[in-house]
């Protein structure tokens, strides 16, 4: 569903404070492990989105580990409209949904599958640990172009089996947001149509110093001090200040309120 207003894309930085999800939305991502957001990012940052995607695409030497040969890899997390896309309400009211404990944004990073490439097996980001992974799309995704495909948690028996899994449709802006532990899978791009993607992460403040731990090998630059703390949860102890994230306007935007 597509927010009626830009005041509604406004997300409290200053004290990170996360809003509720609706009571509709929390049930079926309780339910499914996945939700998926129609519309959630405002239609005039999606060609931002595109252009910071193009702009960041380099080549495999860009990452300190190896990346997939059949899928465009994009540097964008330096970039204002990103970094703002990421702190979207609706996406973090999911996201404290899942993990019911203040959070932090891990990493994002763009994602793209090549021509006739980027079908990946059923698997799982992070199995048995508290993580969210999300996925915005930034053009019109569906069975053609590669993509995403999931498994309900109802249906998952634990083992990947590709007659339950669901291939996920819809247009620039949706955004999927779904536990890590989900099965889920990307499909081949037959099509060749562009369908390029911000993947994000999420982990939990508790388990910073691991997720640090590993920062250069995934070549994430921007910062990740802000903590997010779900509606309702009244933490003893926060691992880290709130940060105070500049609240520049992308060119071309107004400015809120």
């Amino acid at each position: 569903m597509r927010p009626g207003s830009q005041n509604e894309h406004v997300v409290d930085v200053m004290t990170g404070e996360v809003a509720a999800l609706e009571a509709e939305q929390a049930a079926a991502l309780d339910r499914d492990g996945y939700l998926l957001l129609r519309g959630a990012v405002p239609e005039p940052w999606c060609a931002n989105l595109r252009a910071a995607f193009d702009a960041g695409v380099g080549t495999g030497d860009q990452w300190p580990t190896p990346r997939s040969a059949d899928w465009r890899h994009s540097l964008v997390d330096l970039d204002l409209t990103v970094q703002r896309t990421c702190r979207l309400p609706s996406l973090l009211a999911a996201v404290g949904q899942i993990l019911g404990d203040p959070f932090f944004l891990s990493q994002v990073e763009g994602r793209e599958p090549l021509p006739d490439g980027g079908h990946q097996a059923l698997h799982r980001d992070g199995a048995g640990l508290d993580a969210v992974a999300a996925l915005i799309f930034l053009d019109p995704y569906g069975p053609g172009n590669g993509a995403t495909r999931v498994v309900p948690r109802a249906l998952d028996g634990g083992e990947a089996d590709e007659t339950l899994s669901l291939i996920v449709k819809g247009g620039a802006g949706d955004i999927l947001v779904f536990d890590a532990d989900l099965l889920h899978g990307a499909t081949r791009n037959r099509s060749g149509a562009r369908r390029r993607s911000l993947l994000l992460s999420f982990v939990p403040e508790c388990d910073r110093s691991i997720n640090d731990a590993c920062r250069a090998l995934r070549n994430v630059r921007m910062d990740t001090s802000e903590v997010f703390v779900p509606f309702g949860c009244m933490p003893s102890v926060v691992g880290a200040p709130f940060a105070d994230v500049q609240r520049e306007v992308p060119p071309g935007f107004a400015e809120e309120g």
